[in-house]
């Protein structure tokens, strides 16, 4: 899960945790809101990648 400050609602580790037993990445990231994908292409390719790294 990654968490950007512009979006609507930012979801807590713990509640993400809860919510998701399985959580194998989290991260609050400094820029970037609900269209992470439009205003912040890079910083959310990268954090893809680092979700699905540790499934490799």
């Amino acid at each position: 899960m990654s968490v950007f400050p512009d979006e609507l609602y930012q979801a807590p580790k713990s509640w993400a945790e809860q919510a998701y037993p399985n959580l194998i990445h989290y991260n609050k990231l400094d820029k970037g809101g609900h269209f992470a994908a439009w205003e912040q292409p890079q910083l959310l390719s990268e954090e893809v990648r680092a979700g699905f790294r540790s499934l490799r």
